[in-house]
């Protein structure tokens, strides 16, 4: 039995798409707007996360270096981030000449803790990207109180937290940038891509700019801009996984919840959605000081499970920072991450609760 950590929930509908684009459409759009697909996708994402505009760009990376961008971050500039995280919210703001501040997280839900926040705060403190890890979003009420008293904009990097919501909002809405992510093992895919949200019309209408070379009619360039965009068979993908993304967060919430029920008497700590949020699923993660043991063998047991991150950013070979962050250094060491994607059946989730039970009672 082979159960992946996450995998892409692809069907004939996104098949048929890509074909019929290869035989009779333009694969990408240069036009200011996008192509006709990269617009469809973007109203039914700006549908769905309840915000104003939505700009498709071609990776969650991506996204986050047009938003950093779009806030002008430049050289001599800090930006405040979260080192427990995948590597691009870092590498996002070292590629716009900025350095990035690592930030301690909480224990509770592994985002940005905002006590450190406050203490990690200059005169060259530019803005302040949190992450919703997991799915769990980040205390973003009280980043955003720290932010107003500074005067600083917060961009948040949403890349695995499609979906998540708090007191009715979707994580990536409370600020001025959201970011996500759809790379294949994420809540839904376009093969590679992102999009970046935003209520302010001036930030997108300077973002449509940044994905383009800095163009508005082509050959135009009024600011600083790359070839960010998402391509037309992407696009497509996409709109069609945005119309299944209410299903596949269903089966999710499904999944972690029978998984949660099994395993709520093993001596773990186990993942929870505080009071008024709701969360996404994009990764089950528990944390145990037994945590290589378990994955070792869950992983002979043919169990995809995984470690979000055992190297914390600041501690690679890149980055090399001797900075004392240490619930950061905690959760390194202690955290594992779950199979409970759509294609996971009750059947998987009973295999997996039993054995992490075998193995813990050893």
């Amino acid at each position: 039995m082979k159960i992946a950590i996450n995998v892409p929930f692809v069907g004939k509908d996104e098949i048929s798409a890509v074909t019929s684009i290869l035989k009779n459409g333009s694969l990408t759009s240069a036009a200011s707007h996008g192509g006709k697909h990269v617009q469809a996708f973007e109203k039914s994402a700006s549908l769905f996360i309840k915000s104003k505009y939505v700009v498709a760009v071609n990776s969650g990376t991506a996204a986050l270096q047009a938003a950093l961008y779009a806030l002008d971050i430049k050289k001599g500039d800090e930006v405040l981030v979260p080192s427990f995280t995948f590597v691009a919210t870092a590498n996002s703001v070292v590629s716009t000449g900025a350095k990035p501040i690592f930030v301690d997280i909480l224990k509770e839900n592994y985002t940005m803790d905002p006590d450190d926040l406050q203490k990690k705060i200059t005169k060259k403190t530019r803005a302040i990207m949190p992450v919703h890890l997991y799915g769990n979003v980040a205390y973003i009420d009280r980043i955003l109180e720290i932010a107003k008293k500074h005067n600083l904009p917060v961009i948040e990097d949403s890349a695995q937290s499609l979906g998540s919501t708090y007191k009715g909002k979707h994580a990536g809405t409370f600020s001025d940038l959201g970011c996500w992510s759809m790379y294949p093992a994420k809540v839904m895919t376009s093969g590679e891509g992102g999009f970046i949200g935003t209520n302010n019309k001036k930030l997108h209408d300077k973002l449509l700019m940044i994905r383009n070379h800095g163009m508005v009619h082509g050959y135009d360039t009024r600011i600083f801009g790359l070839n960010l965009r998402l391509p037309e068979i992407s696009a497509a993908i996409a709109t069609i996984q945005m119309k299944k993304l209410p299903g596949f967060l269903k089966t999710r919430q499904k999944n972690a919840n029978l998984l949660s029920k099994l395993i709520s008497d093993l001596n773990i700590i186990l993942p929870h959605q505080r009071k008024n949020e709701n969360v996404n699923w994009y990764l089950y993660t528990i944390a145990t000081s037994k945590r290589d043991k378990i994955l070792k063998k869950l992983n002979e047991k043919g169990i995809g499970a995984a470690s979000y991150y055992p190297i914390p950013v600041h501690k690679t070979p890149f980055y090399q920072q001797k900075i004392k962050l240490p619930i950061t250094e905690w959760a390194s060491s202690h955290t594992l991450s779950l199979p409970i994607h759509p294609k996971v059946t009750s059947k998987n989730i009973e295999f997996i609760a039993q054995s992490l039970r075998d193995i813990i009672n050893e």
